[in-house]
């Protein structure tokens, strides 16, 4: 797949119908009329060979077809999949395409989001749904926020919030942070910044780096030379993961909390639970918290051979909230299904009682977790204690200080 990276724009086309699922759930005797060209067709556009294949990937394409399968009765749903390969231009394209000529009706996950801007600027001049699952900047329900995308599973501003207190509660007060130069992290490091400030903390240092980087050498040293007390590390899934192994090889746990701001499951099993232990989390998910939570995990641990992380559940509780609308509409026509969407409360596994506010964000509680210490886990996906429960309404930016044009003041 390492190959693959190498691809021009125009071969990521040919790319998605290599993935292509048709599902099935139709009941000819119910089938909603109204939709264009007889079918609701979903694409899930993210990672499907670089480092966050794992967080995404093509478990959140087994996400996508478990809510067809769970929620397309009456309908023809077909689910698509492609390879954005971490370039914005890529994504665009493969976009484009599914509009234009292969009828795709909603984009999601979007792994990453400078591919989630990219892809919401095509959707919308093209009257498409988009369900962002993992792309996390706060910008989407603020000055980038758009009518027909909906920032579904995690944003920049929950998890700064989250993190910055628990954080500062343990005796985290001197911040120095590592952050990958791509849009999400910049607006995660922002983020957090106010929130270290809003509670006491200080900040001593910011430290940016390429995405995908390998040597984390100077820029832990830097945070270490600078008195940090904790290393903020702004990046997602590989980066996250060589950050946190190299700061332990340098001996830096000993002196400071090494805090990954957007960590999944799948990271901490790969950096283990030695180096990772003690680490805090602010998760939308984790598949062990309710009787819900597990038996959709293991359900999906069957097909994908993974435990769901938080952007895999993301995944599946935003198509099955879509396809609810589109029944309810009678259309898969995007503005009438948007407005369904608006009227109808989320109550499944991943959100009890979620709602999607005018900023475009779906609001749900999230959840505080701390990784267990090894002698502590009973199986190889046993890696969180859930500390505390964050109200939805508490971790989302206020709607008074948002600049989505679509929020009324």
């Amino acid at each position: 797949m390492r190959g693959q990276r190498a691809m021009t724009a125009a071969a990521a086309l040919l790319l998605s119908s290599a993935f292509t699922s048709g599902l099935l759930a139709q009941s000819g005797s119910q089938k909603t009329s109204g939709l264009s060209d007889g079918k609701v067709k979903i694409g899930v556009l993210t990672d499907l060979s670089g480092p966050a294949s794992t967080a995404n990937g093509m478990g959140s394409v087994v996400a996508a077809q478990m809510a067809a399968e769970d929620f397309g009765a009456g309908l023809n749903v077909e689910v698509v999949s492609a390879d954005h390969q971490g370039k914005p231009d890529v994504g665009s394209a493969v976009a484009g395409r599914w509009f234009d000529v292969d009828g795709v009706d909603v984009v999601a996950d979007m792994q990453g989001s400078p591919i989630g801007f990219a892809v919401q600027t095509v959707a919308r001049q093209k009257n498409r749904i988009v369900l962002l699952s993992g792309s996390t900047s706060s910008d989407f329900t603020g000055k980038a926020c758009s009518p027909l995308s909906v920032q579904w599973t995690v944003d920049t501003f929950g998890l700064a919030q989250g993190a910055a207190k628990a954080v500062i509660a343990a005796g985290g007060t001197k911040w120095h942070f590592l952050t990958v130069d791509q849009a999400y992290g910049h607006a995660l490091t922002r983020d957090t910044i106010e929130q270290v400030k809003k509670n006491g903390g200080q900040v001593v240092g910011n430290s940016v780096f390429p995405s995908r980087n390998s040597d984390f050498a100077a820029v832990l040293l830097t945070a270490s030379s600078a008195g940090a007390n904790v290393i903020a590390i702004a990046a997602a899934s590989g980066d996250t993961e060589n950050a946190m192994k190299q700061a332990d090889e340098f001996g830096l746990t000993k002196s400071a909390k090494i805090v990954p701001l957007q960590s999944v499951l799948t990271d901490i099993k790969a950096i283990g639970l030695p180096i990772a232990q003690g680490a805090y989390e602010v998760a939308p998910f984790y598949w062990d918290r309710t009787p819900e939570t597990r038996a959709f995990a293991e359900r999906f641990l069957k097909r994908a051979k993974i435990m769901p992380t938080g952007f895999h559940a993301g995944v599946y509780s935003s198509v099955a909230h879509y396809l609810k609308a589109v029944k309810a509409a009678g259309t898969d026509e995007a503005s009438a299904v948007m407005t369904e969407m608006e009227k109808q409360r989320v109550h499944d596994f991943f959100a009890e009682d979620g709602y999607i506010r005018a900023d475009r964000k779906m609001v749900h509680d999230m959840y505080l977790l701390q990784v267990k210490k090894p002698g502590e886990a009973k199986g190889p996906w046993d890696l969180y204690n859930v500390l505390q429960t964050l109200p939805g309404d508490t971790v989302s930016r206020p709607l008074a200080d948002s600049e989505c044009s679509l929020v009324k003041k």
